[in-house]
């Protein structure tokens, strides 16, 4: 099992350097743009990577004047994933448009770039520069001293991104993992943890664990005043700090989903849960009235998630999110009077519970449904309560183990 990690690096790049990074990036861009524009010109698209590259390697090559023949695969491998996004959302019977590319960046792999100890070598438009690394104090924790200076880790590559006139280097670490399987709870004893996302309730487990959006919500409307108050001023000055805001806001908020995130890989593994299952974030600032900031929280927890899930053997999914509002979890009625705001009240057979909760239970019922085999063919067992467990029919096993009791059921 490969565990990975990912640490932004600033650089200190020259302005001849900066001239030919720039350049760069603009052809990197141009050449993804070039593979989906081909790739979207038939009655189908194509999203095959062997067949995207027979059909635009030389053409782009001959167009950028021989760009780095590796940035060039690079970039039909970063147009092939995003046509097939698009793919599965139309298949998913979703809206989708053809992508486009404008975020300035560049991947690497070990071709195209080389680490050392305090600077990298990046493939260019026009030969390699280096590029010293901008690193903290060598006595702080940090990610750099814990992964990317680990012998444990392997560097495989790298995001190259700029702005605002800086430059940073999102180095992918890797170290591979032998999991001790004895210590493992197995997939045919193996639970789900149902997770439910929203405004005013960032996450909430099939467990009964609430991480409320007060905070988030706090610190949001706080910078949008100070942006707010800039933007009246009008100055050089206050553009500039404008800029600084929003790199504040960024921080804070990425320290939070670290925070949510790794307690919430610690209440799958002290329930022994062998899954997290989300609902699909596809769609889901229409579906919860969410904000981009929320929408932006959302994407950045569950990936957090995911990869800190990997190094305990625990899978992370997401699931079709449809009626999981409006269904009961105890009896299975689905209707939208069943819910109002924060209560939720089945119609049918009286239910009564927290609305985001009931959602929580029904994202970890509809993953188990969605990979039921039959028998004992590997599907995990029951949705985790921190009371018992739910089987894939919604029937309710109390809790063996004390300590297990007085979560709502």
């Amino acid at each position: 099992m490969g565990v990975r990690r990912t640490v932004p690096v600033a650089l200190d790049v020259d302005s001849d350097d900066a001239v030919l990074l720039e350049d760069t990036v603009d052809t990197f861009l141009w050449s993804a743009q070039s593979v989906v524009d081909h790739a979207f010109k038939g009655e189908y698209v194509t999203t095959n990577k062997t067949t995207l590259d027979d059909e635009t390697y030389d053409d782009i090559r001959e167009q950028t004047d021989g760009f780095n023949g590796g940035l060039v695969q690079a970039a039909r491998n970063k147009a092939a994933e995003a046509c097939k996004s698009v793919v599965a959302r139309w298949k998913n019977g979703k809206k989708a448009s053809k992508p486009t590319f404008t975020s300035p960046h560049v991947v690497y792999d070990k071709r195209t770039a080389t680490f050392y100890d305090e600077y990298v070598s990046l493939a260019t438009t026009d030969g390699r520069i280096e590029a010293d690394y901008i690193l903290p104090d060598e006595d702080s924790d940090t990610p750099h001293s814990e992964y990317l200076f680990s012998d444990e880790y392997e560097t495989t590559g790298a995001e190259l991104h700029y702005r605002d006139g800086d430059w940073v280097l999102h180095i992918h670490c890797k170290m591979e993992v032998v999991s001790d399987t004895s210590e493992q709870p197995t997939p045919e004893n193996g639970t789900v943890l149902g997770v439910d996302l929203g405004v005013n309730n960032l996450a909430v487990t099939s467990t009964g664990t609430f991480w409320t959006g007060d905070e988030f919500d706090h610190w949001r409307h706080e910078y949008e005043k100070r942006r707010g108050s800039l933007q009246q001023c009008g100055t050089r000055w206050a553009h500039q700090n404008i800029q600084s805001v929003g790199r504040k806001e960024e921080g804070r908020f990425k320290l939070l989903m670290h925070r949510i995130s790794n307690e919430l890989v610690a209440e799958a593994r002290e329930n022994e849960c062998t899954v997290i299952a989300f609902e699909d974030l596809t769609g889901i600032r229409e579906r919860t009235g969410a904000s981009w900031g929320h929408k932006w929280a959302f994407d950045r927890l569950y990936d957090y998630v995911e990869y800190k899930a990997e190094e305990y053997a625990i899978t992370v999914e997401q699931v079709d999110p449809e009626n999981t509002s409006r269904r009961c979890s105890n009896c299975g009625f689905t209707h939208p009077d069943n819910r109002d705001g924060e209560e939720f009240e089945c119609l049918k057979c009286g239910y009564e519970n927290h609305a985001d909760y009931n959602a929580a239970k029904n994202i970890g019922l509809r993953y188990l449904r969605r990979n039921q085999t039959g028998g004992d063919g590997g599907a995990p067992l029951g949705v985790r309560l921190n009371s018992g467990m739910l089987n894939v029919n919604g029937g309710y096993s109390p809790a063996t183990v004390s300590g297990q009791n007085g979560s709502p059921r």
